[in-house]
């Protein structure tokens, strides 16, 4: 994958197109934190670990170089820019460590201040690639698309799901109803309800479903989970579904969905 652009792109650098650029990346960051951080604190001596401040922003700036990382390849950034832009997220925890460690600031200061330092950061490095942060994503794509960009909502899906593996959980039975109601939701409003008996089979899961939570609702422990763990499972197959039937809602989220829906499913099965 290459990032060279033609010489027509160089001149169409667009300043909301830069700013769009750094905003996504902004948030791949923040989602790399929300998602891998609860995976670290599982780990054995994961929390001893996160309490020591030096070694904590060490973490999350990995945290933060992982989503950004996966979100600027999938847009089509080249390793080179992705390494810059990673360099960009240790940089300046990497010179405030030495200060922290001689007692002149404190682990809170090297926290806020190293978070500060990085938006700077950032920003020098695209400016140094001016021509390839300000344009449209498709003058740096490729017309091979590489297994991130055809798989990326399975990948989503199991980065989302990795703290299961570790400690399991075991959702609310009413959430059972959120599965196929999710469904109808984005039917109706993709309008993609239409056809002779598509609205028929979403309402029969729905009912389906509803039957399934009040008959966990009211059984035992043991065997409530169980049949959430059916349910989720079962939702796993509906998605394979309508992934390769393509209807009713993108193929992208059933595929996701179905990941999650495993995921939870068969971590909730280890557990019993």
């Amino acid at each position: 994958m290459t990032t060279s652009l033609p010489p027509q792109a160089i001149g169409t650098v667009n300043r909301w197109r830069f700013l769009g650029h750094f905003a996504e990346m902004l948030a791949a960051m923040i989602l790399g934190m929300v998602l891998l951080g609860p995976l670290w604190e599982a780990l054995p001596g994961g929390p001893a670990l996160l309490a020591r401040p030096d070694l904590a922003v060490l973490v999350m700036a990995t945290d933060m170089t992982v989503g950004m990382s996966l979100w600027m390849r999938y847009r089509g950034h080249g390793w080179g820019a992705i390494a810059e832009m990673g360099a960009a997220m240790y940089a300046p925890f990497a010179v405030l460590l030495v200060p922290y460690w001689t007692g002149l600031l404190s682990g809170h200061a090297l926290m806020m201040a190293g978070h500060v330092l990085m938006v700077p950061a950032m920003l020098l490095v695209m400016l140094r690639r001016r021509a390839e942060y300000g344009v449209a994503h498709h003058h740096h794509r490729t017309a091979r698309r590489g297994l991130l960009e055809r798989r990326w909502p399975t990948l989503l899906g199991l980065v989302m799901t990795l703290a299961c593996w570790v400690d399991p959980m075991l959702p609310p039975a009413p959430v059972l109803l959120v599965l196929p109601g999710t469904y109808l939701v984005i039917g109706l409003f993709r309008r993609t309800l239409r056809g002779p008996g598509v609205v028929a089979l979403q309402l029969a899961a729905l009912a389906g479903y509803a039957a399934l939570m009040v008959a966990a609702l009211a059984a035992g422990p043991d065997t409530a989970r169980y049949l959430i763990a059916a349910g989720w499972l079962a939702h796993a197959a509906w998605d394979a579904a309508h992934f390769v039937t393509r209807r009713v809602v993108p193929r992208g989220y059933a595929e996701w969905c179905g990941v999650v829906d495993l995921v939870v499913g068969v971590t909730i099965l280890l557990v019993l």
